[in-house]
């Protein structure tokens, strides 16, 4: 009778165990974002500080991008349009552009009105900082690179996208061209939204 009692207990405590191990999110690192302050589409300031106590997804892109950037946006809006589909509301989706000196508040408006639909109320697209600014947040905070020719023209920037929990911590990237693991955004999303 002792043996079953104590094999009873041992499968509550692995289901318990396995229940905490599994259920709850997982950084793969923490990041801790500079502050900032800049002006988004609206041409309203923008701080780290508006968006604590929310989770957020950032990436980098610029309207004049030939490449990687339109992708990019398309597959943050099938993203948006998923959150939309599980009822998840308490999020931000926030692009930095690196281009400020192009990227006006006027422009990133008509280049974020053309993808449809999207729900902007939850889009924060930023610039109104220097070059400068933008590469040392993306390297100091993101920990990815921004890379501009020295003839001009394009500029090369990271394809990923950076999970951001409620304190400003960066916590997890995905990639935001290709294969993107959208199942497993939403499931990580849900978590630090409930933390």
């Amino acid at each position: 009778m002792r043996k079953i009692t104590f094999l009873g207990f041992l499968m509550a405590c692995m289901l318990v165990l396995g229940a905490c191990s599994f259920g709850g999110f997982k950084a793969d690192h923490k990041y801790k974002i500079e502050p900032f302050e800049f002006t988004d589409q609206q041409n309203e300031k923008v701080s780290l500080d508006d968006l604590k106590g929310t989770v957020w997804l950032a990436q980098f892109i610029y309207t004049n991008c030939p490449d990687v950037c339109l992708p990019m946006m398309a597959n943050m809006t099938d993203f948006q349009s998923m959150l939309k589909e599980e009822g998840v509301e308490d999020y931000k989706i926030v692009s930095f552009s690196v281009d400020p000196d192009y990227d006006t508040p006027e422009v990133l408006q008509e280049y974020l009105d053309t993808f449809d639909p999207v729900d902007q109320s939850k889009w924060v697209m930023l610039t109104g900082y220097s070059p400068k600014t933008i590469e040392d947040l993306a390297m100091g905070s993101f920990k990815t690179a921004v890379l501009r020719s020295p003839e001009g023209g394009d500029i090369t920037h990271g394809i990923t996208y950076s999970l951001v929990n409620k304190e400003g911590v960066s916590v997890k990237t995905y990639n935001g061209v290709e294969n993107v693991p959208y199942e497993e955004m939403i499931k990580d999303v849900k978590a630090l939204i409930k933390e």
